[in-house]
C-alpha cells in the first residue's frame, strides 16, 4: 500500500519492510544482514522514533556500497569466560552481530543468572532501546551501552571526545513483553535529530548543541559542526564517561575521539562497539522482583502526569501498525533509487 498525499508518502509496515529490505539487498548486504537491519528500521518506525528508521536507511545503503561498512559480514561470537560472551561485527552491520551474541548470551544468562556480551569491530546499532527490549521479552532485565563518534565534549572543555553514547534499560513484564524500556543519550538530544533538523532546515532549540566556538546555536549545520550539549550538564558528560568504559573500553573497542562518522562515506568502519548484560532477576531478589516492580510501577502512576519510561512508543504500535508509515516522498524516491541502481 503506497498512498501519495502531496509530498508525503504513505506505506503499510508490509511495505517498509520489503523496502528496507530490497534497498539493502541491492546495496550489498547479505539476505541474513538485511533481515537483521531491516527488522530494527521497522522496529523504529513502529516507535514512531523516525530519525533511526528509514531516514537512517539512505546512509546504511551508501556505507554497504561504498565499503565502509561490509554488508557481507559474518559475525564471529566466542565465549571468553564462564558467563562472558565477545562478538566479532567483522566491520559490519551491529545488528547482526548482537543477534548471534543474544543466541548464546540467553542460555548461559538462563543457567547462571547473569552474563554478559561485548561487541567490537562493529557500527552504529540504531535504537539501544531495541535490543534490550528483546531480551526483556525473554525475561531478562537487560542493560545496554553503546559508543559513538565523538560529538560531546568532557564538561568545561569544547573539544568532543565521547559521542552521543546511549544507555538503555528493559525490564520483563512477566507476559512476553517489557514494563519499561529506558534509553537515553548522554547528550540533551540523539545526534541525529540534529541530522534531521538539518535536513529539513529547520532550526534546533537552544541548548541542544554548542557551535564549533563553544557558543549555544539554534542552526543545526553549526551545531553538527561543535558539539552536543550533555543531558544534565557535568552529569551527562559523566554517563557518556561511563558508556565510553563498557562499550569501547571492556569489548576492545574503538574510542569515540578515534571512531570515523556514522554520517559520511570517509574512512573505514567506524569500528566502534556495544555491551549488553542480561539479568535472571529470580534468584537475585528471591522471588521478590515482580512484588516490588508492581509497587514501584504502581506508586510512579499513583497520581496524574508521571509515565512510565518507553510506554508511550509501546502504546504508538498498534496505531502506526495500523496508519502505516507517512514520510517525504522524495526520500521513497531515493529508497526505491537503490533497489535499481
Amino acid at each position: 500500500m503506497t498512498t501519495p498525499t502531496g509530498d508525503t508518502v504513505t506505506l503499510s509496515i508490509e511495505d517498509v519492510e520489503d523496502l528496507t529490505y530490497r534497498a539493502l539487498t541491492a546495496s550489498g548486504t547479505t539476505d541474513t544482514n538485511a533481515r537483521s537491519v531491516t527488522r530494527s528500521v521497522v522496529a523504529s518506525e513502529l516507535d514512531g522514533i523516525h530519525s533511526h528508521g528509514l531516514a537512517r536507511l539512505p546512509t546504511y545503503c551508501e556505507h554497504a556500497r561504498c565499503g565502509k561498512i561490509k554488508g557481507d559480514a559474518m559475525p564471529k561470537v566466542e565465549q571468553v569466560a564462564g558467563a562472558a560472551l565477545k562478538a566479532d561485527a567483522k566491520d559490519g552491520f551491529a545488528h547482526p552481530a548482537i543477534e548471534a551474541g543474544f543466541e548464546r548470551l540467553v542460555p548461559l544468562a538462563t543457567d547462571n543468572g547473569i552474563a554478559a556480551l561485548a561487541v567490537t569491530n562493529s557500527y552504529n546499532c540504531g535504537v539501544l532501546g531495541y535490543h534490550v527490549e528483546a531480551l526483556a521479552k525473554l525475561g531478562f532485565v537487560a542493560l545496554g551501552f553503546t559508543n559513538a563518534p565523538a560529538s560531546i565534549a568532557p564538561w568545561g572543555g569544547t573539544r568532543p571526545v565521547f559521542g552521543t553514547n546511549p544507555i538503555a534499560c528493559a525490564v520483563p513484564n512477566g507476559k512476553g513483553g517489557a514494563d519499561l524500556v529506558i534509553d537515553q543519550s548522554s547528550s540533551v538530544v540523539a545526534k541525529s535529530e540534529l541530522i534531521v533538523h538539518a535536513a529539513n532546515t529547520e532550526p534546533i532549540p537552544e541548548g541542544w548543541a554548542l557551535d564549533a566556538a563553544g557558543n549555544p546555536t539554534t542552526d543545526p549545520a553549526e551545531g553538527l559542526k561543535g558539539t552536543m550539549v550533555p543531558s544534565g550538564e557535568y552529569k551527562g558528560a559523566g554517563i557518556a564517561m561511563l558508556v565510553e568504559i563498557m562499550a569501547a573500553c571492556l569489548p576492545g573497542a574503538t574510542l569515540g575521539i578515534e571512531a570515523t562518522s556514522f554520517a559520511d562515506n570517509k574512512g573505514h568502519s567506524p569500528r566502534t562497539g556495544q555491551f549488553f548484560i542480561a539479568i535472571s532477576p529470580g534468584p537475585f531478589s528471591g522471588n521478590r522482583f515482580r512484588v516490588n516492580m508492581d509497587a514501584m510501577l504502581a506508586a510512579v502512576t499513583a497520581e496524574e502526569g508521571p509515565r512510565i519510561p518507553g510506554r508511550r512508543r509501546i502504546e504508538a504500535r498498534e496505531r502506526i501498525r495500523r496508519d502505516g508509515i507517512t514520510f517525504a516522498k522524495a526520500l521513497h524516491e531515493k529508497l526505491e533509487g537503490y533497489t535499481s541502481a
